[in-house]
């Protein structure tokens, strides 16, 4: 796995794409502060830029970097989640003015998922984690689900884990607002 992490990293560090294996489905990732590396990822969805994507980071420690005040109920959400769970957080910073959305929020999980979340740490800044499939198809639920189309239009396709059939699902998402508001967004 370490080897793949260095190769993930010298793509991520370049601005380049890659498809990899996170704690729910498989995804395509970049620096999620490099505008140019965002904007390839919405090129290759075909994906409006007006559709947000998620960020994953390793540790909930770095939401302070991104988020101008974490609301106190997040830490609660973070640590008692049975399940990988996005939230999307009001008032983003320090990220790619293409993956905040118009209300300034942004949706960042907290990665377990072994590959994803060395990933993560050992590139110090959050991975934009969106689901590998061009808009408006179906997300594919494992690796040999995802179409030639999205594979070669990545820079890197990280080879972990890409054998497995298992049918994970994708995360929850809640939406936190100013004053301890909650909206569920998927369960």
């Amino acid at each position: 796995m370490q080897e793949e992490i260095k190769k993930a990293l010298d793509v991520l560090y370049n601005g380049g794409v890659i498809l990899y294996p996170t704690d729910t489905v498989w995804g395509l990732g970049c620096d999620a502060t490099n505008e140019k590396a965002v904007q390839r990822i919405f090129d290759i969805k075909k994906r409006a830029d007006a559709k947000a994507m998620l960020v994953l980071i390793d540790n909930p420690g770095k939401l302070q970097s991104y988020i101008e005040e974490v609301p106190d109920m997040a830490w609660d959400l973070i640590e008692v989640a049975e399940k990988p769970l996005t939230i999307i957080y009001p008032n983003a910073k320090n990220l790619a003015k293409n993956l905040i959305a118009d209300d300034k929020s942004v949706g960042i999980r907290v990665t377990n998922e072994a590959f994803s979340k060395t990933l993560c740490m050992r590139f110090k800044r959050p991975v934009v984690s969106t689901s590998a499939n061009v808009s408006g198809e179906p997300t594919p639920a494992n690796f040999s689900q995802i179409s030639e189309e999205i594979k070669s239009a990545v820079d890197y396709v990280v080879n972990v884990r890409q054998n497995e059939t298992a049918q994970p699902n994708p995360s929850s998402i809640i939406k936190l607002g100013i004053g301890n508001t909650i909206q569920i967004i998927r369960e």
